[in-house]
């Protein structure tokens, strides 16, 4: 299987063609996503010389899948800590994406005084900042803000919008929600400071995952007692979990850094996870 847009990067939302499959996502929903240059999904299916009415839920796809298998380099250091060049996934923490829209009244850098202006960008930044404290607040909680757009975005402007995009994770729902609840408290606040004006959008959530038990031990097992652990990324296989049994292979990432030039595994770590693979197939086909 091949699914697209696993990162989100042009649509916003991740693991789009595992969710649109399953119907994780309306299909109608997914047709309006939009690009960042205003291209909607069903535009760029369309251009592709598809049909974006068959958009949507694949019952007779999904129901010929028998167990979902995923080999992936691990996002983070785990493998490395346990001395390990492959392991087994049990969970996938709970995590979504929201934007924040700040508004307020466009104008000219020098020509405004500070007490005339009201400046989305400073509430923006106090997001940013925002994000760092609320997750700290909640046991092995996480939250990013990697993306921020103003608009127009000139060096002389003072922006009539901000567009900022919140990642955050938790271990569980109530932790995520709280985490997100707590940075959008902060934000009002910072926007009511400011005379500027906040919309809330949640793009994207998915809820913890727990792997199938019997399936990540029956392949921890084939391996010869390979470790079992949890990540914080998301994955196609997360997507699939709440419908049929799925599990992940982890090949061990010397650095612990992803989505960045400095993640890689090594040649011998990828033949080992390659032969994993393989050897759980085999005996899932058995």
């Amino acid at each position: 299987m091949v699914f697209a847009e696993e990162e989100g990067g042009r649509f916003g939302v991740p693991c789009l063609g595992s969710r649109l499959l399953s119907g994780a996502i309306d299909a109608d929903t997914a047709r309006r996503l939009h690009d960042p240059d205003g291209v909607t999904l069903a535009e760029a299916v369309a251009a592709a010389g598809l049909d974006p009415t068959r958009l949507g839920r694949d019952d007779e796809a999904l129901s010929s899948i028998g167990r979902f298998v995923e080999l992936h380099v691990e996002q983070g250091k785990g493998l490395v800590d346990l001395g390990a060049p492959i392991g087994v996934a049990s969970s996938i923490l709970a995590h979504g994406r929201w934007r924040f829209r700040f508004a307020g009244e466009g104008n000219h850098a020098g020509a405004t005084l500070l007490g005339d202006r009201r400046d989305p960008m400073v509430p923006a930044a106090e997001l940013v900042l925002a994000a760092r404290i609320a997750a700290s607040e909640v046991d092995d909680a996480r939250a990013t803000v990697g993306r921020l757009v103003p608009n127009p975005g000139g060096t002389n402007v003072i922006a009539s919008t901000v567009d900022v995009w919140l990642d955050a994770r938790a271990a569980d729902d109530a932790s995520t929600r709280r985490v997100v609840d707590r940075i959008t408290a902060m934000a009002t606040d910072a926007a009511r400071r400011e005379g500027c004006e906040l919309t809330v959008t949640e793009e994207s959530y998915g809820d913890t995952v727990h792997f199938d038990v019997g399936l990540r031990d029956e392949l921890a097992g084939a391996l010869g007692g390979v470790p079992v652990l949890p990540t914080g990324a998301g994955h196609d296989a997360g997507i699939l979990a709440a419908h049929v049994p799925t599990a992940m292979l982890f090949v061990r990432n010397p650095t612990g850094v992803s989505h960045a030039p400095a993640e890689f595994a090594e040649a011998t770590d990828c033949e080992a996870g390659v032969a994993a693979l393989a050897t759980v197939l085999a005996r899932l086909a058995g």
